[in-house]
């Protein structure tokens, strides 16, 4: 998987980088970038509301922090995910498609053997 799968904000608005939206939401944006992020993120209503939740959370200074927090937890949780499927998908080994051809080709040659065997009986 890519590293932007993993990446909380990247996926917020294509147009704004990480650190941009960082530093508007710590306050830390000159005006004109300020209301040209804003401007960005009205254009989509998923955005809009994502950016709303962003701007209302309490503890903006340590928003870095928790950003590089959700992204190592959504790391641990893909992962995990990924073990999981990677336990549950069928290995693929030779030897078992060789035993089940060999088990069918007994059981056709059986079957006819049988079937010739009762059609002969007097």
């Amino acid at each position: 998987m890519s590293g932007n799968l993993k990446d909380i904000l990247s996926h917020l608005s294509p147009d704004i980088d990480q650190e941009t939206l960082l530093l508007y939401l710590q306050g830390k944006l000159a005006e004109e970038k300020k209301h040209e992020v804003e401007k960005q993120m009205l254009d989509s209503d998923f955005d809009a509301d994502a950016f709303e939740g962003l701007v209302s959370m309490q503890g903006k200074e340590n928003l870095s922090g928790l950003v590089e927090q959700l992204n190592r937890d959504l790391q641990k949780r893909l992962e995990k995910k990924k073990k999981f499927r990677e336990k549950l998908r069928f290995k693929d080994h030779p030897w078992i498609y060789f035993t089940v051809i060999i088990v069918l080709l007994l059981i056709i040659i059986s079957y006819f053997i049988i079937h010739k065997l009762l059609h002969n009986q007097p």
